[in-house]
């Protein structure tokens, strides 16, 4: 099993940087985890947002292969706990699907993207800023790996 992360926007604060590549450095190797940067389409006065969200999911959907099992993180998703998370995870690494998670731009996921989303995942009913969304992802990937494997780093 593979995981890519791909979320849009090129330029996060430091501390997001930071804490994100803290958590992706954990990862296990087997996942050969990988994050890639899709550069934020220019939002212009007087354009509708859906020109630029329609952009950046062409862009998203150009870096998609057909095999690939995707997940978009989406306020409208499912809400899973740690615990579930981490059985998804566990059925998915048993069966060798290779994963794409997506994070939109600022005003979404384009209408295509979610068409080809094979599962909506909620972090949560609050809107969260995109950087914050980056580390709590990661931390809840390593969540999930260590509940599959009896690492220490959950607790009941």
């Amino acid at each position: 099993m593979h995981i890519r992360l791909q979320a849009v926007g090129d330029r996060q604060p430091s501390w997001v940087d930071a804490a994100f590549d803290g958590y992706a450095q954990r990862l296990p190797r087997q996942w050969q985890f990988r994050f890639d940067s899709i550069s934020t389409a220019q939002r212009n006065k007087g354009v509708a947002p859906e020109v630029a969200k329609s952009a950046e999911g062409m862009k998203i959907l150009a870096k998609i292969k057909p095999a690939e099992f995707v997940i978009v993180l989406d306020e409208r998703g499912k809400q899973y706990s740690s615990k579930e998370l981490a059985g998804l995870l566990d059925e998915w690494q048993t069966v060798g699907q290779d994963l794409v998670f997506v994070i939109g731009g600022p005003d979404g996921v384009s209408a295509d993207c979610l068409q080809r989303a094979n599962l909506r995942w909620s972090l949560s009913k609050l809107t969260l800023p995109h950087g914050l969304a980056r580390v709590l992802f990661a931390e809840q990937l390593y969540r999930a790996w260590s509940l599959t494997t009896g690492h220490p780093y959950h607790r009941e």
